[in-house]
């Protein structure tokens, strides 16, 4: 228990990258035994383990998990659904692994194609200038562990060879999963993102659409 309470605190500690709305801070004590009961555990990982999250939590709909896929999008890509904060690795025979992802708020959103020009295990954080100039209080570089923002990986999107700064990134805040938060960027379930990370190479396509478009 001590050493939920410990990880918990840790956790609301986070400064979030494509950073969830700000809302006003619980006491560190309330906010540590909220973020606690989150965990049932955690999965090896390296420099750090992976913690694993009570799913009976979430709405089901966001479990990862095999469906059937009608789209036109080619077995190995990645799509995005912002209005259904879905995610899916398209697979052979009309199929597709699909994950709960969180998505931006209004006026953060990103739709179009892209591919995953790097991948990052438990990277560090910097803030983009937009996100400064919203707010000026947010560190300039945060170390990966923990409380950084990207969590356990992160698949960078690029577009014609450039970093487009638009990420598909591990989350320490669980109950962000299924709601539109972020300042953009696609969060996972840190464990979720640690099983995508390891089945799609540098390369992939990712499609992002919104109101059933990815087109812009």
């Amino acid at each position: 228990m001590i050493r939920r309470l410990l990880l918990g605190a840790a956790l609301c500690a986070a400064l979030t990258a494509c950073q969830t709305a700000q809302q006003p801070a619980p006491t560190v004590e309330a906010s540590a035994s909220e973020d606690a009961a989150w965990y049932i555990g955690s999965m090896p990982d390296k420099p750090f383990d992976v913690p694993l999250v009570d799913r009976s939590r979430m709405d089901a709909k966001f479990a990862r998990q095999t469906v059937n896929y009608e789209g036109p999008e080619k077995p190995g890509s990645i799509v995005v659904d912002i209005d259904e904060r879905l995610l899916y690795l398209v697979q052979p025979d009309k199929k597709a692994i699909r994950y709960g992802v969180g998505v931006g708020k209004q006026g953060f959103s990103w739709k179009g194609i892209a591919s995953v020009g790097r991948k990052g295990v438990w990277p560090s954080w910097r803030p983009t200038k937009t996100m400064k100039g919203i707010n000026p209080d947010l560190p300039e570089h945060r170390e990966a562990g923990l409380d950084n923002p990207l969590g356990a990986r992160a698949l960078y999107l690029y577009q014609n060879g450039a970093d487009i700064l638009f990420r598909i990134h591990g989350t320490n805040e669980p109950w962000s999963i299924g709601e539109q938060l972020s300042s953009g960027c696609v969060r996972m379930l840190n464990e979720d993102v640690v099983d995508l990370y390891e089945r799609v190479p540098v390369g992939t396509t990712v499609y992002v659409k919104r109101n059933g478009r990815y087109r812009v």
